[in-house]
């Protein structure tokens, strides 16, 4: 699973000799060898191509935006209730997800993240483990639920829990940090495997 997304992102994107990497990515390809003797290695961003405001109510679009957009704070959500953030990047397929949706859940007043997971079925147990032992607080709340015609689990969990959150974090920030708790949940499943 996640060696095999590793090894096709580096096959892909390995240029004269040097790859970009987050830091626990690079962790990870030392530790399964998957780089060869003499590539060097750069600090990634995620760059976004599909950047968009959209109502709650009726999911259309409210305004696409830039890269920039991602520099606001994620508290812009608690402001502007009405609206949810979804992004699109080519570089979260290393972790099985398309798009990532964020928004301000005025019941519960946490902030959330919504995407879909590309993991069998089988693996059910082993996501709500690692959602069990790696969200903490009072009341902890998330969603994990398997769409047959997707193939995919639909994830839903608030930001909150995850260590190192903060409302005053960018947005480009927060989805760093999804991104490194989804690798995390990968490795995790991999290793039981």
């Amino acid at each position: 699973m996640l060696k095999k997304q590793m090894e096709q992102y580096i096959a892909n994107n390995i240029r004269a000799n040097s790859i970009e990497l987050f830091d626990m990515e690079k962790d990870y390809v030392e530790k399964q060898q998957l780089l060869s003797q003499g590539v060097s290695v750069t600090n990634k961003t995620l760059y976004f191509h599909v950047i968009e405001r959209c109502d709650k109510e009726t999911e259309e679009l409210i305004h696409a935006e830039k890269q920039e957009f991602l520099s606001t704070a994620v508290s812009y959500l608690k402001k502007q209730q009405n609206e949810f953030i979804f992004a699109e990047s080519s570089a979260l397929e290393v972790i099985g997800v398309d798009a990532i949706a964020l928004e301000f859940d005025d019941v519960f007043e946490t902030y959330t993240a919504l995407f879909g997971l590309k993991l069998q079925k089988k693996f059910g147990p082993a996501i709500k483990a690692y959602l069990d032992a790696h969200l903490h607080g009072e009341g902890v709340k998330y969603s994990v639920m398997f769409s047959g015609e997707d193939g995919l689990w639909d994830v839903n969990f608030a930001l909150d829990f995850v260590e190192g959150f903060s409302e005053e974090q960018s947005f480009e920030e927060i989805y760093a940090l999804i991104y490194r708790f989804v690798f995390g949940l990968n490795e995790a499943i991999e290793d039981e495997s």
